[in-house]
């Protein structure tokens, strides 16, 4: 077993560490903030997902797993270093690498073992020889370091679970030595890898992010069709779905794709190909009809309705996905200051995900329109207007056509993410719109209403 030192504690690092010290790892996870560092010794996890706190504690009473802010005492005797430091997005779409580079110092002024660097963060092709380099030019010790790239392929809300049961483990190595040491680390995980040179395993993870972000902005893109042609997307996917060369993921039309790697990852490929002189077509379609997407069912309400000013809008699910608390790219994001800024009243549920929307936009008065979040489904449609739905939680789900035309006090919901089926929506009396499907009418809503006067 090795000696492991970890570098950042978000997702990718702090997963990255606790799953090391599950396969039997000596981890040591490294941060700035000493009190988040007392928070994860306490056996408290700083970000929400599933099965991380239980790993964390199992791990750390064996004694498998600790945390600190002293990089000098973490990197010194470390057999392999692995960064999982945040590279966000600039202005002009490219990653901001300052955090490697800061991490990067550290570690060429701390180690005194032969020691592999593991790149884990989303980089550019060609920053891990960079990488490299740079510590090579600050190295203190006479010692072998080398860098190897070994990108993540985390989705947020099962990300304990994609890392320890993983399709594969791509390395990136310039060396038999490297490569040999990293695969060492990865046997215990008893899973596939791919054993590349650094720039392909760089690329491979914009090719795969990028390739998955295609398919979901190709099928927003036929779903908007859809609507116009009278075609059903889902009926759509459905027949795509059973052909082997399309498969059945990624397939369901939306609101966009949201969260830390897509909208990063498609703009930053999208900025290297620009500049090598290179126009990714494809990718930039991906960008921009995401782009769009976000607000589309904001604009449809826009035409339906005269103002959103004095209306009670329930808004449900703020988070991008289910199962995080994670809000970046987050179509909520997108829609609620538009909402807010037409004056609307904003009742919003999410499971986990207020308490970080609120940083944003407190509760009360945000410019013209005011916020309140609420703790369940019900607060949130009782006596709206309108009902917009950003996330497919189980909670959300749950809520069923009779809800909404029981407790709205005008039925009328956009859903962007298509949870509910259009027939018993209109059934339910209850004016519905989707993406790729058609709306049930309000006729249909007036047809409803009439039968209850003339049942009553």
């Amino acid at each position: 077993m090795h000696k492991i030192a970890v570098a950042g504690t978000g997702y990718v690092g702090l997963v990255t560490g606790v799953t090391a010290a599950e396969m039997g790892h000596q981890v040591t996870c490294v941060d700035i903030d000493e009190e988040k560092v007392n928070v994860m010794k306490s056996g408290v996890s700083p970000i929400f997902e599933k099965g991380l706190e239980e790993l964390m504690q199992k791990n750390y009473a064996a004694g498998r797993l600790d945390y600190t802010t002293d990089y000098e005492s973490a990197y010194k005797g470390a057999d392999a270093i692995f960064i999982g430091v945040g590279t966000p997005e600039q202005a002009d779409g490219s990653a901001n690498l300052s955090y490697i580079a800061t991490v990067a110092r550290q570690i060429a002024e701390s180690v005194e073992n032969d020691c592999l660097i593991v790149v884990k963060s989303t980089v550019p092709i060609g920053t891990n020889d960079k990488v490299e380099q740079f510590i090579q030019d600050f190295l203190v010790n006479d010692v072998n370091v080398e860098v190897a790239s070994n990108p993540e392929f985390l989705a947020q809300g099962s990300a304990v679970h994609d890392t320890l049961y993983a399709a594969r483990i791509i390395i990136g190595t310039e060396s038999k030595w490297a490569e040999e040491r990293l695969m060492n680390i990865y046997e215990p995980f008893n899973l596939p890898i791919v054993s590349v040179n650094r720039r392909s395993a760089e690329m491979i993870k914009y090719a795969s992010n990028d390739f998955l972000a295609l398919k979901i902005s190709y099928m927003n893109d036929l779903a908007n069709l859809s609507e116009l042609v009278g075609a059903d997307i889902q009926d759509v996917a459905r027949g795509m779905s059973f052909d082997d060369r399309i498969g059945s993921k990624f397939l369901n039309a939306g609101i966009g794709f949201g969260g830390s790697c897509f909208p990063k990852d498609t703009k930053a490929l999208e900025n290297i190909a620009r500049q090598n002189g290179y126009e990714l077509k494809t990718v930039k379609a991906a960008i921009d009809v995401n782009k769009e997407q976000k607000t589309r069912l904001y604009q449809k309400a826009s035409k339906r309705l005269i103002t959103f000013s004095g209306l009670k809008v329930a808004v449900l699910g703020l988070t991008f996905k289910p199962g995080t608390d994670d809000l970046r790219e987050a179509p909520s994001l997108e829609n609620i200051p538009l909402l807010l800024e037409k004056g609307a009243d904003i009742y919003a549920y999410d499971p986990v995900g207020a308490d970080n929307f609120a940083k944003f936009y407190p509760e009360g008065r945000n410019g013209n329109g005011t916020i309140t979040y609420v703790s369940n489904v019900e607060q949130a449609l009782q006596d709206a207007n309108v009902c917009f739905v950003f996330t497919e939680w189980g909670e959300i789900k749950a809520v069923t056509p009779e809800m909404y035309k029981d407790l709205m006090r005008t039925p009328l919901v956009y859903d962007g993410r298509n949870i509910h089926e259009v027939s018993k929506m209109e059934e339910a009396g209850v004016e519905y719109h989707s993406v790729g499907r058609e709306s049930t009418s309000v006729a249909s809503r007036k047809v409803s209403k009439q039968n209850e006067y003339q049942n009553s």
